[in-house]
C-alpha cells in the first residue's frame, strides 16, 4: 500500500489514514466517490476503469505537492480503484488532514478536481442500451444532460 496509488481491490478507506493523522491534525475529511446506478434517468449496469498506472501515480502525488503549497501543513492520501466496479463500489478515497478544519475541506475539495483534470483514468460506462468509454468527467452519454457540479 502506498499513499498515492492506483488499485484493483476493494479500497480499505481506514489504511490510508495513517498517511494523514498524527498528532498535528486536528481536522480529517475522507471523500469516497461510489459507482452509481442511475445518472439522469439512464441505468449504469456497471463501470470499468483503466489507468496508466505509473503515470496515474505521479500525478496523484503531484496533487499532494501542489495542496502542501497552497495549504501548508496539509498531508494528503489518494487511491482509486480500476477494473470492474458494480454499484455502490468505491472508485476513489481522498483523505487531507490539517490542524484545522477548514483546510482539509479545501484541499480535499481541490484534489477531487484536479483528479479529474489531469490523472489519466478512463472509465468505461456500461448501461443497459450501450457502453462508451469517457475521458473527460464532463462527457455522458448521450442522451443524458448533467450539471458540472454533479460530477
Amino acid at each position: 500500500m502506498k499513499q498515492f496509488e492506483i488499485v484493483t481491490e476493494p479500497i480499505d478507506i481506514v489504511k490510508y489514514q495513517q498517511y494523514v493523522l498524527d498528532e498535528h491534525q486536528g481536522g480529517l475529511v475522507t471523500f469516497t466517490g461510489h459507482v452509481r446506478e442511475w445518472t439522469k434517468g439512464t441505468r449504469t449496469v456497471y463501470l470499468e476503469y483503466e489507468a496508466y498506472i505509473p503515470m496515474a501515480e505521479k500525478m496523484l502525488a503531484q496533487i499532494a505537492d501542489e495542496i502542501s503549497e497552497k495549504w501548508p501543513g496539509v498531508k494528503t492520501s489518494i487511491a482509486h480503484r480500476i477494473g470492474k466496479l458494480d454499484a455502490t463500489e468505491i472508485a476513489v478515497v481522498i483523505l487531507t488532514s490539517s490542524p484545522h478544519r477548514h483546510n482539509a475541506y479545501r484541499a480535499n475539495m481541490y484534489a477531487v478536481d484536479r483528479l479529474k483534470e489531469i490523472v489519466p483514468i478512463w472509465k468505461k460506462e456500461i448501461w443497459e442500451d450501450g457502453e462508451e468509454w469517457i475521458g473527460d468527467s464532463r462527457h455522458y452519454h448521450s442522451s443524458v444532460e448533467v450539471d458540472r457540479d454533479e460530477n
